[in-house]
């Protein structure tokens, strides 16, 4: 049968993706600044534990069955209400499961005080699991501007909502209802806005290989929320809730370009390499060009970010967060090889390389744990960004390179395309370094610092229109023949 694709082109979706985020990520910045210094280190803390809860359920809230949606080379339409039942379900279970063992994790923590956080907080998981095949059908169909309409209203309903309980004197209480209130709207808008009409069955022909997609993917989840997360859950465990705040602090400003540019791409790069799976040179072409482009946009923000941590965190937030400061130079190494850990991690699930993933995450969290509790037990908050860095960089990286070679993408080339951004880079990071110890203004110092940054963005993203121009194409092909 053919399947047509959207019409919409893949850097269409991106666009829109990129502008929802900028959108969001300005907006909630003030707000987040306003809450930070009107709550302190210590509230944000005990919110900070809470949402390392919530992250780790939502990393295998759907058995990783949504995404089998997007890479489905037939209709969808066959496998939604299947997907629908083992969704809801399971999310129902794993929510329930967590309000119950909440108190336990929030004394491993050392933060009891955050158990009914961590529950109000944690019903959000059922919402997610309800909407997961109506976001997973529209990011197939690169509708990211629908996801823009229904992104802002979870985001600005839950951080006005926040910063009003805030000043009522809910303390960290405020952020989980915000964040529910949010998750709440934005579920009935994803919902209303279902290309398929929501319905549950359960087709056991659908069931088996459904599982296996999904199983070894939502096993992969939970170890890629280990690699990515262990960091936050050590510093919880071994340092403390206030220095779990002022470490997530940290790790939100080193990934503010990660999340602007790399989270939309990632939303988009999934439906964009099933388009072209049945074309090898495309796909691969296609994951250079996004490499690429990923880069130039990326690294000389991400190092203008260490360069001037201190001015920053100290103008922004205040200096009662100049702590953080300490852990960001070394989580902007880390962000930066994330990116492109992330992009190959969705390379490979379209490939169906879904065990490989599994395996290489899981090795790498054998050697990341040891690693952030003996960094945080010698060297404190700046010894754990240190570890997380090193294994970032220096075994996760490494070993999604490999596969990415063994599957036939060619790593120089690659490699080659993303060198001069990471040199333009590292003298963007140098120059803002610079700054932030000549000039006494931190503002001016941030001001002239990020114009640079900025700059430098602009010449390299120009030097890839081409690149551009190649990734304008994908998912715009009339027709695709796949079996029925």
């Amino acid at each position: 049968m053919k399947t047509k694709s959207p019409p919409a082109g893949a850097s269409s979706a991106f666009a829109w993706s990129i502008l929802n985020t900028v959108i969001s990520r300005l907006g909630t910045l003030g707000i987040g600044i306003v809450l930070a210094r009107l709550l302190g280190p210590g509230s944000f803390g005990t919110f900070a534990v809470a949402m390392v809860a919530l992250t780790a359920i939502l990393s295998f809230n759907e058995l990783g069955v949504s995404l089998a949606i997007v890479r489905w080379p037939g209709d969808p339409t066959k496998i939604v209400p299947t997907v629908n039942t083992i969704s809801v379900l399971g999310s129902g279970l794993f929510c329930a499961g967590a309000v119950i063992a909440a108190p336990v994790f929030t004394a491993l923590m050392g933060d009891p005080s955050a158990t009914d956080v961590v529950r109000i907080l944690i019903l959000s998981v059922f919402v997610n699991g309800v909407v997961a095949s109506p976001a997973a059908l529209l990011q197939r169909e690169f509708r990211e501007k629908t996801r823009l309409g229904i992104d802002q209203a979870n985001v600005w309903i839950g951080a006005v909502l926040s910063v009003v309980l805030a000043f009522a004197g809910m303390g960290a209480m405020a952020l989980a209802v915000g964040r529910l209130a949010g998750s709440l709207v934005s579920g009935a808008m994803f919902l209303a806005a279902s290309p398929v009409p929501y319905r549950f069955g359960l087709d056991r022909s659908q069931l088996g290989p459904l599982l296996r997609f999904g199983l070894p993917l939502a096993g992969t989840s939970v170890i890629f929320f280990g690699v990515g997360y262990a960091d936050q859950l050590t510093a919880g465990a071994v340092l403390g809730s206030t220095a779990l705040a002022f470490y997530v602090l940290a790790f939100n400003l080193s990934n503010w370009p990660v999340s602007i540019l790399a989270q939309p791409l990632r939303r988009v790069a999934p439906a964009a390499f099933s388009a072209l799976q049945l074309d090898r040179p495309g796909m691969n072409s296609a994951m250079t060009s996004i490499a690429a482009v990923l880069a130039a946009a990326t690294l000389p923000l991400i190092l203008f970010l260490a360069g001037g941590a201190v001015p920053l965190v100290d103008f922004v937030y205040g200096e009662a967060w100049l702590t953080a400061a300490t852990a960001i130079s070394w989580l902007v190494i880390a962000a930066t090889c994330k990116v492109f850990c992330d992009l190959a991690y969705d390379y490979l699930v379209v490939l169906g390389r879904s065990g490989t993933v599994f395996t290489i995450q899981a090795g790498s969290l054998l050697i990341l744990v040891p690693a952030l509790v003996a960094g945080a037990s010698w060297w404190g908050l700046g010894g754990l960004a240190a570890a997380q860095a090193a294994i970032t960089g220096c075994v996760v990286l490494p070993l999604y390179l490999w596969q990415l070679r063994e599957n036939g993408l060619a790593i120089k080339g690659m490699l080659a395309k993303i060198r001069f951004p990471l040199a333009a880079g590292l003298v963007t990071g140098v120059a803002a370094r610079v700054l932030a110890m000549t000039v006494a203004d931190h503002l001016v110092a941030l001001f002239a610092a990020a114009t640079i940054a900025v700059l430098v963005t602009a010449v390299l993203l120009f030097r890839l229109r081409e690149q551009i121009r190649e990734l304008q194409s994908i998912g715009r092909a009339a027709t695709v023949e796949v079996p029925a």
